[in-house]
Parts: structure tokens; C-alpha cells; sequence
């Protein structure tokens, strides 16, 4: 049979929104499952049917497919890009299922809600009581042992604090943005007269090279988990008192009551204080929308509380630049917050940038090429004045400070000498790379994987300590037992991976990292840190598929300031499948030849037509054709909102495969699930039972316990998920949704990552005409603004102290 036809497909041309996908009015509603229409042409009663009927034209009367109520888009809930724009324009974002309190947000644990699932704004303006923020939890108060996500949030702390710690002791603040001028050079003098406390900002400070780190000795035990169900809590838990003092402010600004755990968490023990002070600081909890903190200003401060308000003006720039990192981004333009201030009706937008600035709510950058900067006190040559002057970046700390150890650990590894000792390996273009270089980037398809992990086994056999580390469970447990795998998390963690010397770096002479473009800047700067002089540093992975979740672009970063050798794997992916996705990679929608059911189209015309076939093909079609069973068959779908998003999709699922009413907040034992243990990260899992210490879950073979208040944000039905929640894993079918009205949220790298989910086969519900060739053969994702790649091609360009 030939799958993917280059011709005409079923369905009108969707008319969408480009920056987001199908909208919906309620979660799980729609049409669909079993109670969608029939299909008049009999349904998918197997593969070959189903993939060869005739053609269908256009329902009389028809809109598209998922369309709401009032025709707006859908906010795909934090997927970010193709599946979490906000139908703002914004770039791709994160999927905000990888974060645990950000299960519907814009993409991370502290996303922005927006369309059907924002709070509800309240009398004044503000929230309404009861209406709980996207990503907010109900009060928690107990407190559980350490576990493998409040040991990565711990690492994270203690990584910021040395981040700080270095920096301070370089005696100034972050070197980019030097000799400035006009309106970028007060900006940046603002700064300066902040962190360095001086009266001018216009000094220069040098860079001391660090000291050199220890030899790595031999390795000290890594702690492993205890025996038993992981019970996975918050990291910090607010007094009672401080919760209480809390709820009786939000109360007085007619907030809802429900957010003061998370707000106390969130601004400590003199949380109530500050909120009284600065009602504004409600937009750093989670969901909480600017138009909402007005509301609760008014209530509180009256009539002396305005747009122009600088506490406003802080928040609101805080809020935007913290938006703008969970759509990927680290810093962004000066112009771009002046205009979002502007939209948010500030009067004086420059004065209110210059004044988060003076108060270090924000940073502020100007990199690039110093040879395009006068020196102080020279004249302009003619013409100068006609150059293109660079970007004025504001940026949050965290991002920055997280991105400046990064490259400065990148360029120390890339700047490591030769390692003799691999001149006892057998010569490949990989080990050539490593045994010359510190870094190196590995780039290629699932198949490659095995090249990076025989690289890893190619090192201990001639005694050197090595890991291979992947991002997910599901990728590691692909790669088999006697690869030795780990997963980040855990490596960073303690929980796995061969421990840390006495200087707190891993004790690794050789780590292989897997699945690369999965890194976001944190957790990239985490483990680059981690590492000790001398180690080897392999980056390995698909540059094709969706960049992070969390803020940043690093392994497309690193491969863009060409920061170290680059290895293209030779090795295709094979079969039908194979073929096909290779293709969408350079842009082809092609034809391939699929004798045994590998790639399957089924045309739809709507949204309820969708949702049909698809349970019918994970239900019936797909087991009795292929022998695949449906636990082994994942759904990915554009967005979790709409009438063929997730929501609808594991309602009908769940009706079919595993029927119950819910009883363990929306969940029955036996439920597929997506579990967020920590930012970025999705585990797919199902569920055991529930009792009073929470949701018993069994992720990839491990018990976990997810606290009953946090099970509301941080799981999910799992037999559907967005392309954002699966990038990483494989399973051995796949079924990919596509129904009209996700047109305009297709890209390139969305196609490629989804098609790519099915090991054995893949069959798409296809019902957006031609909008998925056109966006194979244009559409690419949208940029992300980063510092990381001018940071290292500035680090590497300078001569070696």
C-alpha cells in the first residue's frame, strides 16, 4: 500500500490561528468516542479499510474541526508552540506538563493559564472565590522523605548558590553588555550601580580564570532510593500560621482563599506582609493573570493604587520575562517588554524598564561582537551610525545566571587536551572526536543511539569510569539492561550514576548524554557543573525533534557556535517508518511503501470523526492487525483542550479500555497516566489504587505515591499525550491526531517528533488537508531568543588564560 499520498486529502483547509491549535469550551467536550456519529462508511474494522476508503469531500454545514462555541483557539494548556501557544504570537513554548504544579499552564511549573482554563476573574476584577489558578494546588501540610525530585530541586538550589558565589567573587556583575552607549549604557549602568553598590556603573571588571579543579578520585557510592513507594511532596511547606495570616489578606482582596499555601510557599514567612504591601506579588503564583492582580491591587490599596504604579510595573515585567521562559526563551528584547507594558496599559513603558532594573528585578545584556563598540572617548568613524545596533536583552537571574555556567562549563570542557589513553580504541569517527576533544556533539536518529552507547562501553573496557545518561525512563529502558543506562534526573539526583568525589563532581571520565535537545539551560548548567576537569562530554541527539521544555536551545545552540567537533551519524532508522520521518527531517512529505501496515492513513472530516477512529484503532484495529495491545499503543494529539485534544481523547479511551467513575480524584486503578514529577518531565505510568497518603502509581516499573494534593496539577490520563509531553519515548505504535482545526500549529519539528513516537507503526488520523505537506516543507519552529550561543563563540574566541 503507499501511505501519505501527495495529493488531495480529506477536509476544507483549516483557517486557524498559526499559534494555536483547536479550541474547546469544556474539558473532556467535544464529540467523540463512542458516542461520535458512525462512520457511513462502516469505521476502521481494520487497518487496510480504514487506510484505503474513498476520499471524503466537505460536511454540508460543517465548521472546523474542534472548533468552539465562539470560534477562538485553543490554549493548548502549556505545550508552548505548536501545542501551548497562547494566540499571542509568542515563540514555541514549553509543554507545561512537564512541570508538577503546572499540569495546565503555559508550559512549565509556572505557567500562565489562559482560554478555557484560566481563573475566573472575580467582581472587582480579580479572582473569583473558589476559582483556583492553572498550576495552583490545593494546602498541603505534610512533609515526606527525600525524594528524586526534591533532590533535583535541592541540586538546583546548591547550583544557583555556587553560580552566585563565583560571580560575586569575580567582583562584578555579568560581563555582557560592556561599553554601551545612549539609552543601553544607562540601562546597563542601573544594573551595575545595584550588584556592585558603586555610584557609577561604568567600570570594567576582569575575570579571574577559576582555579583549577581536583582529578576526580575514585568514585563514592551513590545513594540509592529506599526500598518502597516514592512519595513525592513540595520541597518547602509553609508554617500554618504563615498560611493562615495569608488567607485572611487574599480574603480582604477577594482572592480565592484556596491559593495560600501556595502563595506562603512562594514568598515565605512574612508572605501576608509582603502581600499587603505589594499586591501585585500575586502574579509570581502560578496562573494568576495581570487583568486578576489588578483586581486584588484595587480591593486592597483603593484609589491610590494606578497603572503606573512602579510595584505594578516591577510585577508586570517579572510576569512577562517569566512568560517568555516557558515559550523557551531566556531573555528577550528591550522593544518586545516595552510592548507588552504598553498592551498592559503602563504609561511610561522606558521608565518602568529602567526602574526594574535600578531595583535588580531584571538583568540586562547587550552581547556581541566588540568590534562593532567604540571605545569610550574615540570618535565615531563616518558611517557608524548607519550600523545596525545590536539588541538591548533584559533576562530574568535565574536564566542568566544558569546560562553564563553553562557556557563557561562548556568551554572549559572543549578546551580539555587529547586523552591518551584512547589510543587504545579502535579508531572511529566518534572515538577520533572524543579522544581529541572535551566536547562533543553526536547528531542523528534513533538508530544512532546505539553508536553513542557503544562509545560509552568502548571506554570502560579500556578503564575508564563512564556513563550513558538518557533524559526519560522510557529511553533509557530502550536501550537495554547491559548498556548500563541512567536517566538525567537521577544522575543529578544521586539516585543513579557512579556517585560524586569529595569535591562534588561526578566521578566520570566519560559522560554520554542521550536525547541532548530534551536540555534546558538549568538542568544543562547543573550537569556541565557537575563534571570534572578532564571528563569527556558527549551530547548526542535528533536535532530534528522539539526543543526542551524548560527556557533555552542548548544543544541547537551548541551546534550553531560550532563550540566543538560535530559527529552525523550515518545509520538510518529503518523501515517504513524510518524512511518517512527521514524525510519530513529535510523537509519531504514523501511516499512510502508500507507492505506491512507500517505507516496507516485514516482520513477524517471532523473532530468527532477523529476521536472515533482513533479509539477504534487503539481499541480494535491496531491489536488485530499487529498484535500490538492498546497499553502498548500511545495517542499524540496537537493540544489537550478541543474537541479531539487529549482531554477528549482519554475520556473516550478511558470509556472503552478501562470504564470506572473516577472515584480516586478522576482516576481508577488500572488508568493509563502521565505523571509530572518535576519541571519538563513527563513519566508515562498507571494507576495502582489511592488511600489516604495519596495516588499509588506504577511509572516505567517504579511506585511512586503522588500526594492528594498534588494529584489535581501533576497527573494526567495518559493514553493520549501531546508531541511536547512524548518527546524522548517510543512505544511500539503510535497514533497521531490530526484533526482540521490543528492546522495552524503544525510545524516541521512537531510532524517530525510525532511521526517519530511509533517504533513498529504509525497510523494518522488525518484531517488537515493540506496544511501537513505545507507544514513539513515550511514551516519551521519559532525562534527562541538565547545568550548561550554568542556566550560561547565569545568564550572560545578569546585566548586561553
Amino acid at each position: 500500500m503507499t501511505a501519505l499520498p501527495r495529493g488531495a486529502t480529506p477536509g476544507p483547509p483549516a483557517d486557524d490561528d498559526q499559534d494555536a491549535p483547536a479550541s474547546a469550551t469544556a474539558e473532556g467536550g467535544g464529540a467523540g468516542g463512542e458516542d461520535a456519529a458512525p462512520d457511513p462508511r462502516g469505521g476502521a474494522k481494520d487497518i487496510p479499510a480504514a487506510a484505503e476508503g474513498t476520499v471524503p469531500g466537505t460536511p454540508e454545514g460543517g465548521t472546523p474541526a474542534g472548533a468552539d462555541a465562539d470560534g477562538g483557539p485553543e490554549d493548548a494548556d502549556g505545550d508552548g508552540g505548536p501545542e501551548g501557544a497562547d494566540g499571542d504570537g509568542g515563540p514555541e513554548g514549553a509543554d507545561g506538563d512537564g512541570g508538577p504544579e503546572g499540569a495546565d499552564g503555559d508550559g512549565g511549573p509556572e505557567g500562565v493559564s489562559s482560554g478555557d482554563d484560566a481563573a475566573t476573574p472575580g467582581p472587582a476584577g480579580g479572582l473569583a472565590d473558589g476559582a483556583t489558578p492553572e498550576g495552583s494546588g490545593s494546602e498541603g501540610d505534610g512533609a515526606g522523605g527525600v525524594s528524586g525530585a526534591e533532590a533535583e530541586l535541592v541540586a538546583q538550589r546548591e547550583l544557583r548558590a555556587r553560580i552566585e558565589q563565583r560571580k560575586a567573587e569575580k567582583g562584578g556583575p555579568i560581563e555582557a553588555g560592556t561599553k554601551l552607549s545612549g539609552t543601553a549604557a544607562d540601562l546597563l549602568a542601573a544594573v551595575r550601580a545595584v550588584e556592585s553598590g558603586a555610584s557609577s556603573g561604568t567600570a570594567l571588571f576582569g575575570s579571574p580564570a577559576p582555579a583549577p579543579r581536583q582529578a576526580a578520585p575514585a568514585p563514592v557510592p551513590a545513594a540509592r532510593p529506599v526500598a518502597g513507594a516514592e512519595v513525592v511532596r513540595p520541597a518547602r511547606v509553609a508554617a500554618p500560621e504563615t498560611v493562615a495570616a495569608v488567607r485572611v489578606v487574599l480574603g480582604e482582596g477577594g482572592a480565592p482563599e484556596a491559593l495560600a499555601a501556595r502563595v506562603a510557599d512562594l514568598l515565605g514567612d512574612t508572605a501576608a506582609d509582603v502581600l499587603r504591601e505589594d499586591p501585585w506579588q500575586l502574579l509570581s503564583v502560578p496562573g494568576v493573570r495581570p487583568e486578576q492582580a489588578d483586581g486584588f491591587a484595587r480591593a486592597l490599596l483603593g484609589a491610590e493604587c494606578g497603572p503606573g504604579d512602579e510595584r505594578r510595573t516591577v510585577a508586570l515585567i517579572g510576569w512577562v520575562l517569566q512568560r517568555a521562559a516557558l515559550q523557551g526563551h531566556t531573555a528577550l528584547d528591550a522593544a518586545d517588554v516595552r510592548a507588552a507594558l504598553t498592551e498592559h496599559a503602563v504609561p511610561a513603558p522606558e521608565d518602568a524598564v529602567r526602574h526594574a532594573i535600578a531595583e535588580g528585578a531584571v538583568l540586562v545584556f547587550h552581547d556581541g561582537p566588540e568590534d562593532r563598540e567604540d571605545e569610550a572617548g574615540e570618535e565615531e568613524p563616518a558611517g557608524a551610525q548607519d550600523t545596525e545596533p545590536l539588541p538591548v536583552l533584559l533576562g530574568l537571574d535565574r536564566y542568566a545566571l544558569a546560562e553564563e555556567s553553562l557556557a563557561d562549563g562548556l568551554a572549559r570542557l572543549a578546551r580539555s587536551g587529547p586523552d591518551a589513553r584512547w589510543r587504545e580504541a579502535a579508531p572511529t569517527d566518534l572515538i577520533r572526536a572524543v579522544a581529541e576533544h572535551g566536547l562533543v556533539a553526536h547528531t542523528g536518529g534513533e538508530a544512532a543511539r546505539a553508536e553513542a552507547v557503544t562509545l560509552a562501553g568502548t571506554g570502560r573496557g579500556i578503564g575508564l569510569r563512564t556513563a550513558v545518561a538518557a533524559y526519560t525512563e522510557n529511553g533509557r529502558r530502550r536501550l537495554g539492561p547491559d548498556a548500563g543506562a541512567v536517566t538525567v534526573a537521577g544522575l543529578l539526583a544521586g539516585t543513579d550514576g557512579p556517585g560524586r568525589d569529595e569535591d562534588g563532581a561526578l566521578a566520570l571520565d566519560l559522560l554520554v548524554v542521550l536525547d541532548a535537545p530534551q536540555l534546558d539551560v538549568e538542568t544543562a548548567a547543573m550537569l556541565v557543573e557537575s563534571l570534572p576537569d578532564g571528563c569527556r562530554l558527549v551530547l548526542s541527539g535528533d536535532p530534528g525533534v522539539l526543543w526542551s521544555a524548560g527556557a533555552g536551545r542548548v544543544f541547537a545552540d551548541v551546534l550553531a557556535a560550532r563550540a566543538c567537533p560535530q559527529v552525523a551519524s550515518r545509520t538510518p532508522d529503518p523501515g517504513p517508518v524510518g524512511e518517512l520521518v527521514s524525510g519530513i527531517g529535510i523537509g519531504e512529505l514523501n511516499q512510502v511503501e508500507a507492505p506491512g501496515k507500517e505507516v496507516v492513513i485514516v482520513p477524517v472530516r471532523d473532530a468527532g470523526e477523529a476521536v472515533h477512529r482513533t479509539v477504534q484503532l487503539v481499541a480494535d484495529s491496531v491489536p488485530r492487525a499487529l498484535g500490538v495491545p492498546a497499553e502498548q499503543t500511545q495517542v499524540i494529539t496537537v493540544g489537550h483542550g478541543g474537541a479531539a485534544g487529549t482531554r477528549a481523547l482519554n475520556a473516550a479511551l478511558k470509556q472503552r479500555l478501562n470504564p470506572g467513575p473516577g472515584r480516586f480524584g478522576g482516576f481508577d486503578p488500572g488508568d493509563r497516566v502521565a505523571y509530572a514529577p518535576a519541571p519538563g518531565r513527563t513519566v508515562p505510568g498507571a494507576v495502582l489504587s489511592a488511600d489516604a497518603d495519596g495516588l499509588h502509581l506504577d511509572c516505567e516499573g517504579e511506585r511512586v505515591v503522588v500526594p492528594k494534593d498534588r494529584v489535581g496539577t501533576a497527573v494526567r490520563h495518559g493514553w493520549a499525550m501531546t508531541a511536547h509531553q512524548a518527546v524522548g519515548m517510543r512505544w511500539p505504535a503510535a497514533v497521531v491526531v490530526l484533526p482540521g482545526d490543528a492546522a495552524g500549529a503544525l510545524d516541521r519539528a512537531w510532524v517530525y517528533t510525532a511521526f517519530g513516537r511509533g517504533e513498529r507503526h504509525l497510523s494518522v488520523v488525518h484531517g488537515v488537508d493540506q496544511a501537513l505537506p505545507r507544514a513539513v516543507a515550511e514551516t519551521l519552529p519559532r525562534p527562541r531568543t538565547t545568550r548561550l550561543r554568542t556566550l560561547l563563540e565569545s568564550l572560545l574566541a578569546a585566548p586561553e588564560e
